[in-house]
């Protein structure tokens, strides 16, 4: 599935080019954390997947800890974001041995942010699709990847070189 395709029927609001939309969150181990933040200090790599304790989200999840060495080589923050609890992401992230960057939790009001990113799928779970935004705030790519694959980390850090060039 390409960028611009979807799997449910929900409306894609932002585009590569668009300034992200700024939001605050709890997390599984930063309490709550603030996008904005984030500007003029790092480039974020914005990960929602569907749920917690789902088939690839356990592959997707734990393959970005074992990458963050080299997302901080390109001054990258992940930030991983389902509409499930903090209660939620805090058991499973201990059960896959630890998860160290923030899983932000979407729960309530359900779904409020995957919705800003035009991403909340008819079902009520988060599309998996991951935004690349710059330390400007600025989107600079979008994968929308079928729910039973895990999204390229190659072609992110190829985007992520870009940013960096």
């Amino acid at each position: 599935m390409s960028s611009t395709e979807t799997s449910t029927n929900y409306t894609r609001t932002l585009k590569v080019g668009d300034e992200a939309p700024d939001f605050t969150l709890p997390t599984h181990n930063e309490g709550r954390l603030n996008l904005k933040w984030y500007r003029g200090r790092k480039n974020v790599v914005l990960a929602f997947y569907p749920g917690d304790w789902t088939p690839v989200c356990t592959v997707q999840i734990p393959e970005y800890q074992g990458l963050l060495e080299r997302f901080g080589d390109h001054n990258t923050q992940v930030l991983g974001i389902s509409v499930d609890s903090v209660a939620c992401h805090a058991a499973w992230a201990k059960s896959l041995g630890g998860i160290s960057y923030p899983l932000m939790a979407d729960y309530y009001p359900h779904g409020e942010i995957a919705r800003r990113y035009g991403v909340l799928s008819d079902r009520g779970y988060a599309e998996r699709v991951v935004f690349l935004i710059d330390k400007d705030g600025v989107i600079r790519y979008i994968d929308n990847v079928d729910l039973a694959k895990v999204p390229s980390t190659d072609r992110l850090f190829e985007e992520l070189a870009k940013l960096n060039a």
